[in-house]
């Protein structure tokens, strides 16, 4: 590399600094959870039940799977506004095809298709036309809304005859574990062995981390960001047909506001808004938090209207702790 190349660090999930402080983040995260369980065991006697436990894994587990794909997202320095949108589609568009005659096993794939498409042309409009990641999303998130009304007429779309093997899928258990918790934790497991393991996913972390560099080094910056915004898109698609086999519904204005849950639940677990960091576990560990924590509010009768507050004031603490390390970073080397 020559003295005009940028420099890279040659893995950006094992730099000595930022090493230590997501590890820090990940350790301080499961304190907090701990804290909160233990506090909330004594606040309230119905915090520890079976039910209540069951309902907050329910509550994440499908939002969890997006999470992943927007942490590769925020890694490789993009963001995604439209996840929420995009599900919506994804599942009124099964509904609609499933309605129409189609085989909804078929009608699911299609639609997660479709979604992987959306994905496509995001990541195209990205890296061909040079958009930013914030005005694409945020523009199909419009269009994907959009879609949704239109397909429905604003209606919602009952599917009470949709197979028992099919409302399985959301509604059904295998030894007494909810099966769409189980999807759940077999993607988490597989992206994050990727995340960290995989080349392929490696680089990723050196897009983000410095694009110019990890072009020098030939990697192929573009075909990354695409990918990883099509996977985003592609995991979006699945958990709209998880949920819309959970309800047996399709709603054209579901995950109104997902978004905001999805990027703090990333953020709060250690991605950075700058690129380059990042863990599916520490992903995870936000989303639970904002799980425990919007279970607790509700055990305890805060009104609807100071939840949001809490949790946009939960996630600005989280940009803000990631822009001063980040900066830190910066200064230190």
């Amino acid at each position: 590399m020559t003295a005009n190349t940028p420099s890279f660090s040659p893995d950006p999930t094992k730099r000595g600094l930022f090493g230590n402080i997501r590890k820090m983040r990940e350790l301080t995260l499961i304190l907090i959870i701990v804290g909160l369980f233990i506090v909330m065991s004594f606040a309230s006697p119905y915090f520890l039940t079976w039910a209540n436990m069951k309902a907050m894994l329910l509550s994440f587990s499908t939002e969890g799977i997006v999470v992943v794909g927007m942490t590769m997202l925020l890694i490789v320095g993009g963001i995604d506004l439209s996840v929420g949108a995009v599900m919506c589609l994804a599942m009124v568009m099964a509904a609609k095809l499933f309605v129409l005659g189609m085989n909804p096993w078929l009608a699911s794939l299609s639609s997660i298709g479709i979604c992987s498409i959306i994905g496509l042309i995001m990541g195209n409009c990205v890296t061909r036309i040079g958009m930013h990641h914030f005005i694409v999303t945020l523009a199909f998130m419009g269009i994907a809304r959009g879609a949704s009304m239109v397909i429905t007429q604003g209606t919602p779309i009952s599917l009470f005859s949709l197979p028992p093997e099919f409302k399985f899928v959301g509604q059904g258990t295998l030894w007494g574990v909810p099966f769409s918790i189980i999807i759940f934790f077999v993607v988490v497991i597989i992206a994050d062995y990727l995340l960290r393991n995989a080349t392929a996913f490696r680089k990723i972390f050196y897009t983000g981390s410095n694009e110019r560099a990890a072009e020098f080094s030939g990697i192929r910056t573009k075909r990354i960001k695409i990918g990883v915004t099509v996977l985003s898109s592609t995991l979006c698609g699945l958990a709209g047909i998880i949920y819309m086999s959970k309800f047996g519904a399709a709603t054209p204005n579901f995950g109104v506001g997902l978004e905001l849950n999805i990027i703090a639940a990333a953020v709060i677990g250690g991605a950075s808004l700058k690129g380059g960091e990042g863990t599916v576990f520490g992903a995870i560990l936000g989303i639970a938090l904002l799980s425990v924590v919007s279970s607790s509010l509700i055990l305890l009768n805060v009104s609807v209207y100071w939840q949001d507050l809490i949790k946009g004031l939960i996630l600005l603490a989280a940009v803000a702790i990631d822009h001063i390390l980040h900066n830190r970073s910066v200064q230190q080397g």
